[in-house]
């Protein structure tokens, strides 16, 4: 056999979910290549997993057309030392996770220069840019996708591709009900709603007042007894009232609430895996919204109902996104035996079945060595 050096491999991430889902490829990584030196575009997760931070994501992530542009200079500075590391030939390999617009410029920029780029977590492009995947396709060796409908679709357009399953599968599971209850000082009999405004700073401005406003109505009412919001470490969620803000780990607070209001995202999937009735919503500038409007090529906007491929949730989008009716839409789910929060909860049963078998990041790391060690 061949000898080969210790393999170079980049792995970047652009956001806290992307840096949580590459830090499991990381330690898979060093499962087969103990002496790999990896560096990152991350944060905490990948330095924990001992990943070196090359780059960090701290300030990086925005959503929306609009949004975008006011990190324009950030992405900029950063996707040019890149392409010198490339150009020196710095990694043997490129994984990228997530974070769709920049990284497909990434990728190219590692294509360019020979280096070698696995894509894990396609970007979104059925949903808006079908006519991006053809680049996409040009510019990566492997794609890993992680929801069940996406393989299909990329492979109908040139780019080969596998379904990996799901890398919250590979998560340890949200605890029992009466734990998580007790843990977050809950009574058995205190119905309860999870508020999930989402981490980014400019999500949480957008959401956070439709979302405190309708819990606050519901509290009014006598429709649930507490609400708890999984706040990050440095969110600001002000005037809140009697609504209690946690910097707690999301999957308690899933395990532990009735019914949940939740950011379009990741976390709709988590909430399907904790079995918890949830209500979509999403807000962003007029201009994306319109953007997206126009481009968009799917019916629903939440991922729970993607994979489902029916309406398992409601998604209250932009102008719907009002406290009047969001209440009307959580209302029901807090009485355990409504017919509608029954309906939802077997509908999330199956979404867990679609989301495939743990091992994800394992997969991925398979998918690596493909590239790393060709003739093996």
């Amino acid at each position: 056999m061949i000898q080969r050096g210790a393999p170079r491999i980049f792995i970047s991430a652009g956001e806290p979910s992307g840096d949580l889902h590459a830090a499991g490829v990381v330690r898979a990584l060093y499962q087969q290549y103990s002496d790999a030196s990896i560096e990152a575009l991350g944060g905490r997760h990948l330095e924990e997993a001992g990943a070196t931070i090359r780059h960090s994501i701290e300030g990086l992530a925005a959503f929306g057309v609009v949004e975008v542009v006011t990190k324009v200079r950030a992405h900029y500075r950063l996707l040019r030392s890149l392409q010198q590391d490339f150009r020196r030939g710095r990694y043997d390999l490129a994984i990228l996770v997530d974070y769709p617009g920049f990284h497909l410029r990434v990728a190219e920029a590692a294509h360019r220069a020979g280096t070698k780029v696995l894509h894990y977590i396609a970007p979104q492009l059925w949903a808006w840019r079908p006519e991006r995947a053809r680049r996409l396709a040009a510019a990566v060796d492997r794609l890993a996708v992680v929801l069940p409908f996406e393989q299909e679709f990329f492979e109908r357009l040139g780019v080969h591709s596998e379904y990996v399953g799901h890398p919250l599968i590979d998560r340890t599971p949200s605890p029992p009900r009466d734990q998580a209850r007790a843990r977050l000082g809950l009574a058995a009999q205190h119905r309860v709603l999870g508020l999930f405004p989402g981490s980014r700073s400019q999500e949480i401005r957008r959401l956070w007042k439709p979302f405190r406003d309708t819990a606050n109505q519901l509290l009014q009412e006598g429709t649930c007894d507490r609400v708890l919001v999984a706040g990050t470490a440095d969110g600001l969620y002000p005037n809140p009232g009697q609504i209690e803000v946690l910097r707690e780990n999301t999957a308690v607070l899933l395990a532990a609430a009735d019914a949940a209001l939740v950011k379009s995202g990741t976390t709709t999937l988590e909430a399907a895996l904790a079995g918890t009735p949830m209500v979509v919503a999403y807000r962003v500038h007029q201009v994306s919204w319109a953007v997206f409007q126009r481009l968009r090529t799917v019916r629903w906007v939440s991922l729970v109902n993607l994979v489902a491929d029916r309406e398992i949730v409601p998604e209250m989008l932009q102008s719907h996104a009002t406290p009047s009716e969001l209440v009307v839409r959580l209302r029901p789910l807090l009485d355990p035996a409504d017919r509608r929060t029954i309906a939802q909860r077997q509908g999330l049963e199956l979404v867990r079945e679609r989301l495939g078998q743990p091992g994800a990041s394992r997969r991925v790391v398979e998918m690596a060595a493909g590239l790393l060690d060709p003739c093996d």
